[in-house]
């Protein structure tokens, strides 16, 4: 029996593949009958992320469906996959744990969902580097490389989140401030599965590595990494309140800014502070601040807190302090308001120092008064900026009057690669002739599902 969710997709009008038997026949030859699926519950499972995070896209779901989901278990099982459904002409995409909130990992032109979460090899921790599959989760990477005494360079806000999902997807997490966004020295080298015919794993380093991060598979799949570690340090949880968020972010900057650098740094407004998770150290009807910090560094930001009429909470120490403050950073606190009024709320990436500067301003920029989740950056502060959702178009001119004020902005209501798109189109029509790569997410001329059409 399908379930509505599946008869929703297949009454949507979307494409089946001709020859997505023969390429069942072959990846059960290939991966073994229990890692290849075309069951309803995987099937609908493969074809879904968290794009209901956002209410535009919400408004357009389903976006696409799996027709075949396969796991492999091997690195070197990848090309072969690729290779057999580029054969057949199959659009193939690419899924680690499925924790992107943008749609970019949905097939939007169905065909198989390669699903990554089986490859959990950590090849080998060296010195100030490790080599992963792309399935392992930065919980698990970070245990193994916690036993050698380091820590890694930089990691996302979702802990569960696959390695190769973070670097094809995610921008940045906790550790931007001393060592930047985007992952630009995060990644060393990589070993990616192109769709030009050849099934061997290309081995990239340096800046042609870069090639393939942030653009969701579409010049070419990673199946391994190597990223940076740092030393492994003392890190504790400082967790402050204020009286209101303006006189909270007043100090944001001065603490991401002391040294040695804090790992992160993150506020909320009032509002957002008493939609997070219950915690002693977050107290309900005050702006929260809280910090991933060193020691050393504590009692400077001690001083900067209560010298702007804060006070401090709490301050904890051992190894999962860190973890549990980065799971409510970067977009998490939004999310967890959004949590209280479904649909009632949309929101938007920003990032400059009006952010700061002019609170009040920004907030009111925003339908129904904007709730800001703050990050100290390593150049300017950054964060997630939630409002009244009162329909796409509003959505846009939010964005305008934001940017008419300086404020940078992003809009993450698209699934579309906005990241060197140019380049990723140039080295694509080289890895991926046919455009099977994760189809619909590589366009130059798309401009996003409220003012473009679905391409």
């Amino acid at each position: 029996m399908l379930t509505v969710g599946l008869i929703n997709i297949l009454e949507s009008g979307f494409m089946t593949s001709p020859n997505i038997d023969e390429l069942e026949t072959r990846l059960r030859a290939l991966l073994g009958d229990r890692n290849v699926s075309r069951e309803q519950r995987m099937l609908e499972r493969a074809s879904v992320d968290g794009a209901r995070m956002s209410p535009v896209i919400s408004e357009l779901l389903p976006l696409g469906h799996a027709e075949l989901v396969a796991f492999p278990t091997e690195a070197e099982q990848v090309g072969h996959v690729v290779a057999a459904a580029v054969e057949l002409d199959i659009p193939v995409t690419p899924r680690g744990k499925g924790t992107g909130n943008y749609g970019q990992g949905i097939p939007s032109h169905g065909g198989l969902v390669l699903d990554f979460s089986r490859l959990r090899t950590i090849v080998e921790v060296g010195d100030g580097v490790v080599t992963a599959e792309a399935g392992v989760t930065f919980v698990a990477l970070e245990q193994a490389v916690r036993e050698s005494g380091q820590e890694l360079w930089m990691y996302p806000s979702t802990l569960n989140s696959t390695l190769g999902g973070f670097l094809s997807g995610g921008s940045g997490g906790t550790g931007t401030i001393e060592h930047g966004a985007n992952h630009m020295g995060f990644v060393v080298a990589l070993d990616v599965v192109r769709a030009d015919g050849d099934p061997s794993l290309h081995h990239v380093e340096g800046d042609e590595a870069q090639h393939y991060v942030h653009n969701y598979g579409t010049a070419g799949f990673i199946v391994r990494a190597t990223v940076r570690l740092d030393p492994l340090h003392d890190w504790r949880g400082l967790y402050a309140s204020f009286d209101d968020f303006a006189t909270a972010i007043s100090v944001i900057r001065e603490i991401g800014r002391l040294e040695p650098l804090p790992r992160l740094v993150s506020a909320d407004t009032v509002e957002v502070s008493r939609a997070l998770p219950a915690d002693p150290g977050i107290i309900h009807g005050r702006a929260s601040l809280r910090s991933i910090i060193r020691p050393e560094a504590i009692p400077a930001a001690v001083a900067l807190t209560e010298g702007a009429g804060g006070r401090i909470e709490e301050v904890r120490e051992g190894v999962q302090v860190a973890a549990k403050l980065s799971a409510i950073s970067y977009n998490h606190p939004i999310e967890w308001l959004m949590k209280t009024r479904p649909g009632f709320y949309f929101h938007v990436e920003v990032g400059g120092d009006t952010l700061v500067e002019a609170i009040d301003e920004v907030h009111a920029a925003v339908p129904g008064g904007g709730y800001l989740h703050i990050e100290a950056g390593n150049t300017v502060p950054i964060g997630m900026l939630a409002g009244e959702y009162r329909g796409p178009e509003e959505v846009y001119a939010t964005i305008a009057r934001l940017e008419a004020m300086g404020v940078g902005v992003h809009n993450p209501h698209q699934w579309n690669v906005d990241f060197e798109l140019q380049r990723t189109i140039e080295i694509a029509q080289a890895t991926d002739p046919k455009g099977l790569l994760n189809p619909g997410k590589l366009n130059a001329d798309y401009t996003g599902p409220v003012k473009g059409a679905i391409r």
